[in-house]
């Protein structure tokens, strides 16, 4: 199917030909073209032209207004103002449009590819091996799996990356305390895998660290074992996946439970990069971009400076030879660069990261490895506050573990469910799957209607709410729709081109149209907000069609009926495919 341009690109198209045929001095003419409250668009761009030709802008806007084309699309167009160009379209060219979306049957609604197509590498969320899930780690598996959608809906060729915690001095510990424990791993009886996985995780990292804190000799034979994993021993590698496999189990229960689909070969972590750590500090000491400083191998930038004033540097490789966070990410980036070919890297990580990357970023572009057709791009996310603005912690002041929290959020949704069930007639296994949908759909949708960089309360009560901006009520406007297909009987959705439609059925209409430009909008920015504040404008707009246009009424003409079942079948279609790029489903009956 081929893509189905939008009426704002072929007005933008009519009015750009028709500023270069009646202007033809002024050469090539943008018409900013913007949505308008006393038309349908408003074209300012003549008040510029008016300047560059000094001309009188009314005169000039007369002169653009004969050289358009008549009929087809353009119903009325008005100069107003200095200038100003406010154009209505017709009725015929709105329905005919969204006919020609609702024929695409591979699903797009006749969104194009984009033309510049690249491969993204994204990294997003990134839980560490041994520890638990929290609430911190929910906005960057949220945002970025939103982000992997919408990018590949558009065309990009997306690689994903998680790049787990799995290296590091605790390994030691909890490997040395297994060797000495052997039945430690053993999982109890009566939880699920994830579950037990993950007590059984938390059992053993807190008696190994009770035993390391108490016991010096524990402590020295930890240390010891932490050179082994380093130096690639088999028995130490055999224990250390033991817990890097364990862990993974528990984080795809987490990720199950968010309705998220993460893969074994996307999970690249942190050791996956260790063979390539010397040589990547060996090119930048080789090339000037680090030098060595107290013992170390350091990277200095003349505007991160410490309090005292002195420059802080990114530390790539410590005194004792030890490798810093930096010669992973460094290495990563190389590899992401050099082996998968990205022209993109996009890192979803905490804002509070910013400095790091920053200099990361400027290190790899010192050493090359990024350039003006290579790029990376942090995606900053804020922090998740509670009710009372204060980062969100449990009553006795720990940090909230994200499986209690998808849990709780899953129990209100399906109390909403469960108390309207009845009027709808829905089976026990279908309030507890819709249960799941409403309140991870909650979750996901609280996070993704806020703008990444921001912080944002979680507050269930608003987020599993039926009215105002929340995923409930986006998943009630489709639910809604699919009844009343359900009832239209012998009625089928049809197009009327002819027909001259109502103030609601306009403004729903325009509305749908402009789907394809938010997602070009939301995948060149990676802000999913954007889509998400799209939907509710169309919800929005879906209630005041209900309230203004009944659309199984008696008294309407069967024409009148099949084409508001055609707007209200691919305002559905549109409500379903936005919701399934922020990752939340929309259940058929709520």
């Amino acid at each position: 199917m081929a893509s189905v341009p939008s009426l704002a690109s072929t007005l933008q198209q009519q009015l750009a030909d028709a500023l270069t045929a009646a202007l033809p001095d002024a050469g090539a003419a943008d018409p900013l073209l913007r949505r308008s409250d006393r038309a349908d668009f408003q074209a300012n761009g003549i008040l510029a032209l008016a300047k560059k030709l000094k001309g009188n802008p009314r005169e000039l806007a007369t002169q653009v207004t004969a050289a358009l084309p008549a009929g087809g699309l353009i119903k009325d167009i008005e100069v107003s103002g200095p200038g100003f160009l406010n154009v209505t379209l017709t009725d015929r060219a709105i329905v005919e449009t969204l006919a020609a979306r609702a024929a695409d049957d591979e699903g797009r609604l006749g969104v194009p590819l984009k033309d510049d197509a690249g491969t993204t590498v994204i990294d997003y969320a990134q839980p560490n091996v041994a520890k638990e899930m929290h609430v911190g780690h929910l906005r960057s598996a949220v945002i970025g799996d939103a982000v992997v959608k919408i990018l590949e809906f558009t065309g990009e060729n997306v690689v994903r990356r998680h790049h787990i915690g799995d290296w590091g001095t605790q390994f030691g510990m909890l490997i040395q305390y297994l060797i000495e424990h052997p039945g430690a791993l053993k999982h109890e009886g009566g939880a699920s895998d994830g579950e037990a996985a993950m007590s059984t995780l938390n059992r053993v990292y807190k008696e190994s660290r009770v035993l390391f804190d108490s016991d010096e000799e524990f402590k020295a034979r930890s240390r010891d074992r932490v050179v082994a994993l380093q130096a690639g021993d088999a028995e130490t590698l055999e224990l250390w996946h033991r817990f890097v496999d364990e862990s993974k189990i528990y984080f795809h229960s987490v990720f199950d439970k968010l309705d998220m689909e993460i893969d074994d070969p996307d999970i690249v972590g942190e050791s996956g990069y260790n063979d390539m750590l010397e040589e990547t500090c060996r090119i930048l000491e080789e090339t000037g971009v680090a030098v060595r400083s107290e013992g170390a191998l350091c990277v200095f930038f003349d505007d991160v400076k410490g309090p005292d004033g002195n420059k802080v540097p990114l530390i790539v490789k410590k005194t004792n030879g030890g490798y810093g966070y930096a010669a992973t990410d460094l290495s990563a980036v190389r590899n992401r660069v050099q082996d998968l070919k990205a022209d993109t890297l996009l890192y979803v990580v905490d804002a509070r990261q910013s400095l790091h990357f920053r200099m990361v970023f400027e290190t790899a572009r010192r050493a090359g490895w990024l350039s003006d057709d290579v790029k990376a791009v942090q995606l900053a996310f804020g922090t998740v506050l509670g009710k009372d603005g204060k980062p969100f912690k449990t009553r006795e002041g720990e940090t909230v573990r994200l499986e209690d929290l998808l849990d709780e959020a899953v129990a209100r949704a399906t109390a909403v469910v469960r108390d309207k069930a009845d009027k709808v007639g829905l089976s026990e296994e279908e309030i507890v799957e819709n249960g799941r949908y409403v309140g991870i759909g909650a979750v996901k949708y609280a996070d993704l209607s806020t703008s990444a960089v921001r912080d944002y309360k979680f507050d269930l009560d608003q987020m599993v709410a039926l009215h105002g901006d929340t995923s409930v009520y986006l998943q009630y406007a489709y639910a809604r729709i699919q009844s009343i297909l359900r009832k239209a009987g012998d009625a089928v959705p049809a197009a009327h081109p002819e027909l001259e439609l109502a103030p609601a059925e306009r403004a729903l209409g325009l509305h749908l149209d402009q789907f394809g430009e938010v997602l070009a909008e939301v995948g060149a920015g990676y802000e999913p907000h954007k889509l998400a504040a799209y939907l509710y404008q169309l919800a929005s707009h879906l209630t005041t069609f209900y309230d203004q246009c009944q659309v199984l009424s008696p008294d309407n003409a069967p024409e009148v009926v099949e084409n508001r079942l055609f707007l209200v079948e691919l305002t559905a279609r549109t409500l379903h495919r936005g919701m399934a790029l922020l990752g939340i489903r929309t259940p058929e009956r709520l």
